[in-house]
C-alpha cells in the first residue's frame, strides 16, 4: 500500500448488506470513478455492482456482463459494468477496448479486475471481497488516488 493510498475494511453478512455497501458508493461516485472489483466466484462481485447501480439510479436489472464484456447502464450518470473473467491479461482488455475514453463520462465497475492488471487506470477504488456460499464477506477496498479516497467516506 502507498503512502497516499487509503483503506476500509467492512464486514458484509448477505447479499442485501452488499447491495447497501454498494447503494452508498453508488450514491457517492460521479463521472470518471474506476471501482475494481476482486474476488473467488460467488463472492458478490455482481451484488456489489447491483448495489453501485441502484446508487446511480439505474432502473433497469443488472447482470453480470460475462459473454459481452461491457454493458452500458443509464442512470443519473451512466454506468459501463465490465466483466473481465474471460480476459487472458491486460493485452486483451487493451484489444477489446474496454477501458476507452467513455470511461470519463460515467462510472466503470470492473469484475475480476485483477485480470487485467496493468491496462486498469492507476486511479481507482479497488475492493477485494473474500468469502463465498452463505458465509460473510470481508471486503477490503483502498483508494489508489484522492480522488477515489472519497468514496471511502461513503462507506466510513
Amino acid at each position: 500500500m502507498t503512502p497516499s493510498s487509503a483503506a476500509v475494511r467492512r464486514t458484509s453478512p448477505s447479499a442485501a448488506a452488499t447491495r447497501a455497501l454498494g447503494v452508498r458508493l453508488g450514491a457517492a461516485a460521479a463521472a470518471g470513478d474506476v471501482i475494481a472489483l476482486v474476488g473467488p466466484l460467488g463472492a458478490g462481485k455482481t451484488e456489489l455492482a447491483r448495489g453501485i447501480a441502484r446508487g446511480l439510479e439505474v432502473d433497469e436489472p443488472i447482470t453480470s456482463p460475462t459473454f459481452i464484456l461491457v454493458a452500458e447502464h443509464a442512470g443519473r450518470t451512466p454506468l459501463f459494468h465490465v466483466d473481465c473473467y474471460r480476459l487472458a491479461g491486460a493485452a486483451d482488455a487493451l484489444a477489446a477496448g474496454i477501458l476507452d475514453e467513455r470511461a470519463a463520462e460515467g462510472v466503470t465497475v470492473v469484475e475480476w479486475a485483477d485480470r487485467i492488471g496493468a491496462a486498469l487506470p492507476p486511479g481507482r477504488l479497488e475492493i477485494v471481497i473474500d468469502g463465498a456460499g452463505d458465509e460473510p464477506r470481508t471486503l477490503d477496498l483502498r483508494a489508489t488516488d484522492a480522488r477515489h479516497a472519497r468514496l471511502l467516506e461513503a462507506v466510513a
